[in-house]
This record gives structure tokens, sequence and C-alpha cells, in this order.
């Protein structure tokens, strides 16, 4: 009777502290939500910004933030996936493996500001990229790449081994095993990772400071030279994303609107981060039901 009496007051103890976890989470993110959401409007989400005038918009800033986020996805993800199949296909125990390890440990509890600093000693002075989306998404790399490297690590090794077996029976290399049936496999978990790093790498304002910069110039959509300055898909320009422009306005408080501004922004970007989130798990529930027929 004491065991089970215990075994319920510590099960009520968990419900009621998960569920303060959770009221918390509802509150902030409905505080935040209804306080922007009356200011989203096609005009808001597609007009530039205006520093000292009011009825500015988001519109360079969100286009900067997608175009951010797919430059450091190219960039991340194909280093991410070797590393991950290095290190739960081929890597054995040993001396090195467990340095490996330790380095990804290190890398994915520093600060993104020690990350941002770091990408602007190297990147933006070193190599002389300057402020540029291509400055920020290298250094959102290495904010990025400890994460979702152990994100695939262990959804490849969440794989029975007899799938692994079955493959080499049938007279598979080991690599024909792991590219035609281990990494199919583990697609759904790996998607999934990936598409919670671009949530995370979409958000991420402290990097982006000191790398990508902190102004966005006005964009001529008709310009495609990749080597211009005024062009959207120049990785050489300047870049101001929604979070830094979302942190510039409430710290220098040069907008008449900043106010308004800062609260339509802050819940774009809630709610990107949620789509997602959201869509992480869609996709990757409808993927694995696709591929295991359940």
């Amino acid at each position: 009777m004491k065991a089970k009496r215990a075994d319920k007051i510590a099960t009520g103890i968990l419900y009621v502290v998960s569920g303060f976890i959770v009221l918390i989470l509802v509150a902030l993110l409905g505080y935040i939500l209804i306080r922007g959401v009356p200011y989203i409007t096609p005009e808001f989400l597609t007009q530039p910004s205006k520093s000292y005038q009011t009825g500015g918009g988001i519109g360079v800033q969100l286009f900067n933030s997608l175009f951010l986020l797919l430059v450091t996805l190219i960039i991340s993800v194909p280093i991410s996936l070797g590393a991950g199949i290095y290190m739960a296909e081929y890597a054995k125990k040993n001396r090195l493996t467990a340095i490996i390890r330790s380095a990804i440990e290190i890398l994915s509890s520093l600060p993104s500001v020690v990350v941002g600093l770091f990408g602007f000693l190297i990147f933006v002075i070193q190599m002389g990229y300057g402020f540029s989306i291509l400055s920020g998404a290298l250094a959102l790399t290495f904010f990025n790449l400890p994460i979702l490297t152990r994100n695939i690590e262990e959804s490849l090794k969440a794989i029975h081994y007899t799938q692994r077996e079955a493959g080499l029976a049938l007279g598979l290399s080991r690599y024909e095993t792991v590219t035609k049936i281990i990494v199919p496999e583990a697609l759904p978990g790996i998607l999934t990772g990936i598409i919670i790093s671009a949530g995370r790498i979409f958000g991420e304002a402290a990097a982006l400071i000191y790398t990508a910069g902190q102004s966005a110039p006005a964009l001529d959509f008709s310009n495609w030279n990749p080597l211009s300055v005024s062009s959207p898909i120049s990785i050489f320009r300047q870049a101001e994303t929604l979070a830094v422009h979302i942190w510039k306005i409430n710290t220098e408080g040069t907008m008449p609107d900043g106010a308004a501004v800062s609260a339509g922004a802050s819940a774009v970007l809630i709610i990107v981060v949620l789509i997602f989130n959201f869509g992480a798990r869609f996709i990757g529930n409808r993927l694995y039901k696709k591929m295991t027929s359940a």
C-alpha cells in the first residue's frame, strides 16, 4: 500500500510539474501572438522597414532570414550527414572517436554569442568575407553542426542491426547497405532533425549580429547578379535577419512605431518556428507510415 501511495504521489507531482511547464509555454506564446498578430498584414510582410518613419514592414528581413537559412542548410546538411554516417556506421570505439564525440559535445554547449565572435574573427576579419550572408551561414554551420550530426547519428543507430545483416546477406557491400537500406530507413528521423534545426537557425540572433550584420540594404529583385550587393541571391551582402531586426528595434529605439513592428515581427518569428516544428512532426510521421506501411 505504501509503495502504491508513493507511486501515485510521485506521478501526481510529475503531472503538476509538466502541466506548469506547458502553461508557461502557452502563456508565453499566447502573449506574443496576441500582441503581434493584429499587426501582421500583407503590407507588413512585404514592405521594407523604415528606421525613422512609421508604417515600415519586415519584407527584406524576412527574405534575408529565409535565404540565410537556405544557404546554411546547403552547407551544413551534407557535412552533418557525412559525419553522422561515419560515426554511426564506420567509426570504431577508440581514442580518436572519443575525441570527436567530446568535440561535438563541447561545440553543442557553446553559447551562440561565442560562435558569433568566432565567426567575426575568422570569417569576417581573417578570411575577409566581411559582414555578409556567407559569414553568417558559416558561423551558423558551426552552431548547428554538432546537434544535427548527433541527431543523424542517433537516427541511424535506431535502425535495428538485422537490417544491416539482411543487406550484407543479400550480397550488398557495406556502402550499398548504408546508402540503400539504412539511410532511407532513417530518413524520417533525419528529416525531422533537419527541420527542427532549421527552426533553431531561423530564430538565431546573437551569432548573426557579429557576422551577417545589422543593416538591411534595399534589394532589387530584378537583379540576379550574384556578385551585386543589391541582388537578393548575393551571399556577399549584409543581411539583417528578422531576429536581429527585433533586437535592433528594441535596443536603438529610433522607430516611432517600434513597439508595433517589434510585436508583429516577434509573432511572425514564433509562427514560422512553430510551422517548422509541427511540419517536422507531420512530415516525419507521413514518411514513416509510407516507408513502413504502418
